[in-house]
C-alpha cells in the first residue's frame, strides 16, 4: 500500500457525503434544547486550553439522556484535516422540564495537526455542539450549535507547550 491517505476511507474524510448512520444517530422518547453556547476566551494563545458551556433542557413529557457531542473544525489548515472531529462527548440524565449546564475543556492536545510532527496551527475554528453531527439530517429533531474561537501566536510542535 502506498497511498496512505484517509479521503473517502473513513467518515470523517468523506468531503460533503454524509454517513448513512453518523455517529450520536438514534431517536429518544423526549426532546431536549440547546442554548447559552459560550467559548472562553474566545480568543486563545497558540498553547492554552478552550473552556465550553452549554445548557441542555428537557423539553418534553419524559425523563431523558442525551449524549451532548462537541465537535471542533479548522476553518484553514497547512494539512488536510478531517470535517471535525469528535473532542468530547458525555451523557446526561435530564429530567422532564428541567435543564443543566454542561463544562467542557478542549486542550491544545485536540487541535494539533500531523504534520511529520504534532504541532499546533493558529487560526480560525469552529466548535459545534448538540446531539449529533454538524449537518446532520435526521427524522428526530436535534439542534446542533456553533460558535469561532481564534488561536493566536505562531505555529510550534506540541511538545513545545
Amino acid at each position: 500500500m502506498e497511498n496512505y491517505t484517509m479521503e473517502g476511507r473513513t467518515y470523517r474524510y468523506y468531503g460533503q457525503e454524509a454517513p448513512l448512520y453518523p455517529f450520536g444517530y438514534g431517536l429518544s422518547y423526549t426532546t431536549f434544547q440547546y442554548r447559552d453556547l459560550v467559548l472562553s476566551p474566545p480568543v486563545l494563545p497558540i498553547c492554552a486550553n478552550l473552556s465550553v458551556s452549554v445548557v441542555l433542557e428537557n423539553t418534553g413529557q419524559w425523563d431523558g439522556e442525551e449524549v451532548v457531542q462537541l465537535y471542533l473544525r479548522w476553518e484553514q489548515s497547512s494539512v488536510p484535516v478531517p470535517r471535525w472531529q469528535l473532542v468530547a462527548f458525555r451523557r446526561v440524565a435530564v429530567p422532564a422540564g428541567r435543564e443543566t449546564k454542561l463544562s467542557f475543556q478542549v486542550v491544545a492536545e485536540q487541535r494539533a495537526v500531523w504534520a511529520q510532527d504534532w504541532r499546533l496551527e493558529p487560526g480560525t475554528f469552529t466548535l459545534f455542539t448538540g446531539g449529533q453531527q454538524p449537518g446532520q439530517w435526521t427524522r428526530a429533531p436535534s439542534e446542533v450549535l456553533s460558535a469561532q474561537f481564534t488561536v493566536t501566536g505562531a505555529a510550534q510542535p506540541l511538545r513545545g507547550c
